[in-house]
């Protein structure tokens, strides 16, 4: 079986576990080669090289070599500096971490989900608003594995969105203007603000019902794609406060 190498590719760590006595599972986020799951061979002895390197929610530069779904570990090295995840947005990068490891597939690449991460870590360490990074980064998820229907025209007439109006937004469809909050919806669908979904198309949270209306629907189409599995990083962020 041929073996493959992979040499410094920009990385972050998503989880790690111990594995046997000395060595570690790490599951990473490559740019190039999407969730990839090496094993870093006695990187929990006292003298590691990469002990203190192996570190969620900084950037990394890693090499390895796979001739099988698990690979191994060569090298790991930091790639510039990046400030600590402390306190809400550190918890909240355990939940963007989570929501990689349960909703992308292994050595799946994705570029620009890649790049959107690194800025939602970088946002999470300066302090920026956490709710707004949380709905971005969920939605960037969602589109770019193809769970996000179009949020900017009504599914059913093809129209534009109107900001004045009503939609009724189903999973696996998309917006579709509704006459009153209740008028011919399923269990799945979310009413929302033609404004929630031009400003999420947008990129824009600046709106307060937005930034509600927003979390509502993130949450209905991620708990679409886990079928009832729970995640509990946003159980333990419902305790601390509503993201």
């Amino acid at each position: 079986m041929t073996r493959r190498r992979v040499s410094l590719e920009p990385a972050y760590v998503l989880h790690s576990h111990a594995y046997k006595e000395t060595s570690l599972i790490v599951e990473v986020f490559t740019r190039h080669c999407g969730r990839v799951g090496l094993l870093a061979r006695g990187a929990r002895r006292p003298r590691s090289a990469i002990r203190g390197t192996l570190l969620a929610f900084h950037p990394l530069r890693l090499s390895w070599s796979a001739s099988a779904e698990l690979g191994t570990l060569v090298a790991a090295e930091w790639s510039g500096g990046q400030p600590a995840l402390a306190g809400l947005g550190l918890m909240c990068g355990f939940y963007v971490n989570e929501l990689l490891l349960r909703l992308l597939p292994r050595e799946d690449a994705h570029e620009r989900l890649f790049d959107a991460y690194a800025d939602a870590v970088a946002g999470l360490a300066s302090g920026a608003g956490h709710a707004a990074l949380l709905r971005g980064f969920e939605l960037r998820l969602l589109t770019e594995l193809g769970y996000a229907p179009p949020l900017d025209r009504d599914a059913a007439s093809g129209e534009p969105v109107r900001p004045e109006m009503s939609y009724a937004y189903a999973p696996e469809r998309g917006p579709v203007a509704v006459d009153g909050a209740a008028s011919g919806l399923d269990g799945e669908d979310i009413v929302v603000d033609g404004q929630t979904l031009i400003d999420m198309s947008r990129d824009d949270y600046s709106r307060a019902r937005t930034r509600d209306e927003a979390r509502r629907l993130t949450r209905r189409l991620i708990a679409t794609r886990l079928s009832g599995q729970a995640l509990h990083t946003r159980e333990m962020l419902r305790e601390l406060q509503d993201l």
